[in-house]
């Protein structure tokens, strides 16, 4: 398990290395005193899992991923419980207090093995899809054969995604890195951390804030492209 911790208080990483090192399976890649270089650490070297404070100087934790596109799980740390409800917002694998208890970090780690567990025995399918491909879907009982062009958007729900279809909406097993690299990207756009957009279904685009851009789709979501998405999206799409 490879970790890159993120915190702008020094005891507080070194009290994080400490506990880690009982955990041989653990390797500490970087850590980071602040979001930006937290930021870089995590694109470079793209950890397994990130402990993330959220109260730092420069920036939040929260704003910190909004500029990220896609990172590993994330386990934030913070010294207030007033930050849990937004943190599990953002998909988070844990919420853990400071000072940091020993056996809440052991089942924050016992969480992310069982999970990889859990996503190691799936069926792992690599093909490269194009526009063209239809896809199987199950949900229960339920199963849907599907062209890509009927899917509207795909929603992040954990170790789960919804997908948007005209009139239904199944939940399957897999998470928006994995499905991102078979996507046609001529069709699909990752919006944010937790939304992957059909671009043949967007109907509407106006300007957000922070020099970003909502997109509203053919079923009337509309879906927020983070700041660094924006930019991309512009430099994709602009004549």
């Amino acid at each position: 398990m490879k970790v890159v911790i993120v915190d702008d208080e020094r005891l507080s990483r070194e009290e994080l290395k400490k506990l880690l090192k009982q955990y041989p399976d653990v390797e500490i890649l970087a850590e980071c005193a602040n979001a930006e270089e937290g930021k870089k650490k995590i694109e470079e070297l793209k950890p397994d899992l990130v402990f993330l404070d959220i109260e730092m100087p420069d920036k939040t934790g929260f704003e910190m991923l909004n500029e990220i596109s896609a990172i590993p799980d994330v386990v934030f740390i913070s010294a207030y419980d007033e930050y849990a409800i937004k943190a599990f917002e953002f998909q988070a694998l844990d919420y853990l207090l400071k000072p940091l208890d020993p056996q809440r970090l052991a089942e924050c780690i016992k969480k992310y093995q069982i999970k990889e567990e859990k996503e190691s025995q799936a069926t792992v399918v690599t093909t490269k899809l194009d526009v063209d491909s239809r896809v199987f879907l199950k949900d229960g009982d339920n199963c849907w054969f599907v062209t890509l062009r009927d899917i509207i958007l795909f929603e992040s729900l954990g170790n789960y995604v919804k997908v948007h279809l005209a009139n239904s909406h199944p939940i399957i097993f897999n998470s928006l890195n994995a499905l991102e690299e078979r996507l046609p990207s001529e069709m699909f756009f990752r919006a944010n951390r937790k939304f992957i957009i059909n671009l043949h279904h967007v109907t509407q685009i106006s300007t957000w804030v922070n020099n970003g851009y909502m997109v509203k789709l053919s079923n009337g979501m509309e879906v927020d492209l983070s700041r660094r998405q924006s930019v991309k999206f512009r430099d994709t799409f602009s004549l």
